[in-house]
């Protein structure tokens, strides 16, 4: 219950509302068909929440991102990838920027709904047919009954003369509006039809069961594409695999060096490097070769690598020929040359690697290869002299120690 008073204007329905704060009525409201400035400032309203519930809401969002891709990639199941971090700031950044955009919008539709009292199917001001005005072409103020200072008579008099064409009192509707029981069934069944997926999902994480899972895309779980390695009846080689076209060169890696570019000095493989030998050079070898060359070779060359032993034991593919160890004596005396070309061209059912492996890289890999195969066969001789005196030394001493006692 309340008064609904109509004004001839935004001027005046500013004016009114100021008199009313002023008069300390504090549950009015002032209806405009088309924001009035000053308006708001004239009801007295405070400065709303909202903005602060979007700040707390995208600053949730942004920190759940950022606490479900460290657990999942770095506590849960970690799994390094060419020697990259578990968990990196930067490469979590557009995930923690999404979420932070999605809280934020769901804050800023929750509080208003909250705070603006909505849903609400019905209001009183519904029943006035002078009140459909509001959205068109009048200015009206309502007082509510629940105001301290409400008084039928003595409020809508003061209405009339701050100005008002006309004040009247509003009721609620004495009929009892219920809602239908076809509206009520609708929204439980809804309800229970959304209940449905989550205790199926929940039902199979947390049940045993021997029978596999339910497919829903069959192209996603079961797509039509040829495994690294594996035999394909679709080429003459009976590869998956496809070599690069060959003479091929990428844009801007045209050399002319045919040492350095083909591992070949007149004609042959060559035996020396191209490029000055440094522990640099080494390393960079040691990282490229566990990078591309220890899953089918292994880290210490024995040609016992994942990969190898996966397609060897599990896939028994008929054309696979298994990775030769490099401590072999046929692969040590070939020149390094021969193995560069071999890394470039492939060999057997080994693909080229030229358009991974740059060219300087092929080198620093052979260069690691020669490191893995002379620890095999490692004299006193190759030892420094200042370490292998020191280690002679050490030796005389426990010599002599042992013949004292």
């Amino acid at each position: 219950m309340g008064i609904l008073a109509e004004f001839s204007g935004p001027e005046s329905l500013k004016a009114v509302a100021a008199e009313l704060r002023q008069a300390g009525y504090a549950r009015f409201e002032a209806y405009s068909p088309y924001p009035v400035h000053g308006l708001y400032e004239a009801t007295g309203r405070r400065r709303t929440l909202l903005p602060w519930l979007v700040m707390l809401g995208g600053t949730a969002g942004c920190l759940a991102a950022i606490l479900l891709q460290w657990w999942t990639n770095a506590v849960d199941y970690p799994y390094i990838i060419s020697g990259k971090p578990p968990f990196s700031l930067p490469a979590n950044v557009p995930i923690a920027f999404e979420l932070l955009i999605l809280f934020g919008a769901l804050a800023a539709f929750g509080g208003v709904m909250v705070l603006c009292n909505l849903p609400e199917p019905y209001h009183p001001l519904f029943g006035c047919a002078e009140f459909r005005r509001a959205s068109a072409d009048a200015f009206f103020l309502s007082i509510d009954a629940a105001d301290p200072l409400f008084d039928l008579k003595g409020t809508a008099d003061l209405l009339r003369a701050l100005g008002a064409a006309s004040a009247e009192p509003y009721s609620r509707p004495q009929t009892e509006r219920r809602v239908p029981g076809y509206v009520k069934a609708t929204i439980a069944l809804l309800l229970a039809a959304a209940l449905a997926p989550p205790a199926y999902i929940a039902q199979v994480r947390f049940s045993r069961k021997s029978s596999p899972r339910l497919h829903l895309v069959l192209d996603m779980d079961f797509q039509p594409k040829y495994l690294p390695q594996q035999h394909s009846p679709l080429f003459a080689d009976g590869r998956a695999m496809r070599p690069p076209v060959a003479g091929t060169i990428a844009a801007g890696a045209a050399i002319d060096d045919a040492h350095l570019l083909r591992g070949e000095t007149g004609g042959q493989p060559a035996e020396l490097f191209p490029m000055p030998v440094t522990m640099e050079l080494m390393e960079r070898g040691r990282r490229e070769y566990d990078i591309f060359c220890a899953t089918c070779h292994g880290l210490t060359g024995d040609g016992d690598g994942a990969t190898s032993q996966v397609v060897v034991l599990e896939r028994e593919e008929p054309k696979w020929i298994r990775p030769l160890s490099l401590h072999l004596p046929t692969v040590r005396s070939q020149p390094a040359g021969q193995l560069y070309q071999t890394i470039a061209d492939g060999v057997r059912t080994m693909p080229s690697y030229a358009s991974q492996i740059p060219v300087e890289d092929r080198w620093a890999i052979i260069l690691y290869i020669r490191a893995l195969q002379r620890s095999r066969e490692g004299t006193l001789n190759d030892v420094p002299e200042e370490l292998r005196k020191q280690l002679e030394s050490i030796h005389d001493d426990a010599t002599s120690y042992d013949d004292q006692n």
